[in-house]
């Protein structure tokens, strides 16, 4: 179904100083559709959670973009698709490992990459998330 320009748009916002910069939202929601984008492993404070540990910032990527779905109006069960990105493919098994804690039972199209770098060099992994809400829940 196509959903014409006037269906409510929701931005998502994490409160991050780069959003405005940058001009971006954390997720955007637009009928049933949710974007999460590229989301880091930015502590609360503004720090790289866990600098060196794959698997550690790959769950704080993870909450960052759960938090951001269910303020969409989403949740886990509801993601299509992921995209991993990290600066050493060869390490993807750690990353796997937090996706495959949060999507055992959902199974979305998944995709993992490399990449050159991210913005900060601590960063070792970031995640992106699609979802489609569904009107009716099993």
């Amino acid at each position: 179904m196509l959903y014409p320009v006037t269906t409510f748009r929701r931005l998502v916002t994490s409160g991050s100083p780069l959003e405005p910069e940058i001009g971006f939202s954390r997720a955007v929601r637009v009928g049933p559709y949710v974007s999460v984008a590229g989301t880091a492993p930015i502590a609360d404070d503004g720090t790289t959670t866990a600098p060196g540990d794959v698997y550690a910032q790959s769950v704080r990527c993870l909450d960052i973009a759960e938090h951001a779905l269910r303020e969409a109006g989403a949740t886990l069960a509801d993601v299509i698709r992921t995209r991993v990105m990290l600066v050493d493919v060869g390490r993807w098994r750690e990353a796997a490992r937090a996706h495959g804690e949060r999507f055992a039972e959902v199974r979305p199209a998944c995709t993992f990459v490399e990449v050159s770098r991210f913005i900060d060099p601590e960063w070792l992994v970031e995640f992106e998330v699609d979802a489609v809400v569904r009107d009716e829940r099993p």
